[in-house]
């Protein structure tokens, strides 16, 4: 049985704030206050303190105007604030100074993404990894451009080459197991699923997904089981899911008021999230046939 929304994968839009150097000027050549001003400022814009990112990675660069990774990180606080011709700038002298670095090829497919650029965004996120196949931001949001405009058979591979190039990333195991769900190899999301498991440990990501099993093999009420608790997680976005999940197999069991409030509990946790709009719309539907 096929029950929930066929929607777009909802990953992330990966950037990666650069903490310390990846391969491109020696170690040598970096002054230590450098490299701990740029970590300190990547940790900075980490935490949405764009103003204290910003004074650790221009004094970084300071240190040493060459350094890659510090350009990078610059042109990231500018593109947070909104300032893109100042973050392509950055971005720009980055590559200049170090094309076989992968870091300024993304950021630079960042910023295509950023102005709905999607075909050069995706060049540029190849670019990346032609140069370090295992720069998983890059793999990530390469993925996720393929899933939304319904490249399923490549999106799969790319989330497939995460899984061992970054085993340690959950988009790449959650990516798969969209893919494979879009695909209707559902008899393969079990064992991916699994093996997330032995890679992760526990994560709600991961329970959803389970959920998501048993929902499309019709045990509605051990998918209702499973998805209350994470209906409670501390992450919103993660909570929302979880609930909007729970409203549709409420929903598919026939239980259109507690349906109702998985629904708006999902939307008022992230009125942004697809499938929380999706579930949302289907209960009203519903509601409506049941009047009419």
């Amino acid at each position: 049985m096929r029950v929930g929304p066929d929607l777009r994968w909802p990953g992330i839009l990966a950037a990666v704030a650069l903490m310390a150097i990846a391969g491109c000027t020696r170690p040598a050549l970096l002054p230590p206050k450098a490299l701990a001003l740029n970590r300190e400022g990547a940790q900075a814009l980490a935490g949405g303190n764009l103003e204290l990112a910003e004074a650790r990675v221009a004094l970084a660069l300071e240190y040493n105007p060459r350094f890659t990774e510090a350009w990078v990180n610059l042109g990231l606080v500018e593109m947070r604030r909104g300032h893109i011709e100042r973050a392509r700038r950055d971005f720009l002298k980055a590559r200049e100074l170090n094309p076989d670095l992968p870091a300024p090829h993304h950021a630079l497919g960042l910023l295509s993404e950023r102005e709905g650029h999607l075909e050069e965004a995706e060049r540029r996120y190849r670019a990346a990894l032609k140069v370090d196949p295992g720069f998983a931001p890059a793999r990530i949001n390469l993925a996720r451009i393929l899933f939304d405009r319904s490249n399923m058979d490549e999106a799969r591979e790319q989330f497939l080459r995460l899984t061992q190039v970054a085993p340690e990333f959950a988009e790449g195991w959650t990516g798969l197991c969209e893919t494979l769900f879009r695909l209707d190899r559902t008899d393969e999301v079990d064992d991916v699923v699994a093996r997330a498991r032995r890679q992760l440990g526990r994560l709600t990501e991961l329970d959803i997904l389970e959920a998501r099993g048993l929902l499309r093999a019709g045990a509605f009420r051990e998918a209702e089981r499973r998805l209350e608790p994470l209906a409670s997680t501390a992450d919103p976005k993660q909570a929302s899911r979880a609930a909007a999940w729970l409203a549709i197999a409420r929903l598919a069991a026939g239980h259109l008021e507690a349906a109702t409030a998985a629904a708006e509990l999902a939307m008022s946790l992230d009125p942004d999230d697809r499938v929380a709009t999706y579930a949302s719309e289907a209960v009203r539907e519903a509601r409506v046939r049941v009047v009419q």
